[in-house]
């Protein structure tokens, strides 16, 4: 791969897996509920998945939105529909108690390939990151490893978040406020997916 890509596929990375999206909401919410230990599941789940769903898009998956426009039409109705059923579960969750689990990994895993952000991701990065001719897999894993790089280092950092914010929730009132937050900013997720 030419070194001079690398500068701005990191650029793109740092941005595309550090900003607000329904990964990251996740794993902010489940730091604060369930801990740093029980939410390495949840993002380990998550980068399997967007390297499988990254691996696939450069296999050429993403050129099915390509040939048929109705798939993407049809992943934004599915993945707005699973993303407020998500914002609701969150919003109405009760405080925390100690037989709570956090989503489990392949539920993580699974959902990237539900995430709109997610397919955006993977087929911006794909297309515009990756070498013509016989440069083609190296700089397509190179773009894979820069992703997954960033992707475990900004998701550590939003479950450090999340574990930060659960120190001002003391009271029962506090939780359903968090939570309802956390439901509206995820729900809010809906919008990025549709403009």
């Amino acid at each position: 791969m030419d070194i001079t890509l690398l500068g701005p596929v990191a650029g793109f990375a740092l941005a595309a897996c550090g900003t607000p999206g329904p990964n990251n909401l996740l794993l902010a919410s489940s730091g604060t509920r369930n801990g740093y230990f029980a939410s390495l599941k949840l993002l380990l789940g998550i980068m399997l998945g967007l390297q499988g769903l990254m691996l696939l898009t450069a296999l050429g998956l993403g050129r099915l939105f390509e040939m048929w426009p109705a798939l993407q039409w049809g992943l934004k109705v599915a993945g707005s529909g699973y993303l407020l059923w998500l914002a609701w579960r969150i919003a109405t969750a009760p405080p925390p108690d100690s037989g709570e689990r956090s989503m489990r990994w392949h539920q993580g895993a699974l959902f990237q390939f539900l995430n709109p952000k997610s397919w955006l991701m993977a087929i911006s990065a794909i297309s515009g990151f990756t070498l013509a001719g016989e440069q083609y897999w190296s700089s397509a894993l190179a773009v894979l490893g820069v992703f997954l790089f960033f992707g475990l280092v900004t998701g550590h950092l939003w479950t450090l978040l999340g574990m930060r914010v659960r120190r001002w929730l003391r009271t029962e009132r506090d939780w359903r406020r968090f939570n309802a937050l956390m439901g509206g900013l995820t729900a809010a997720c809906v919008a990025m997916i549709w403009y």
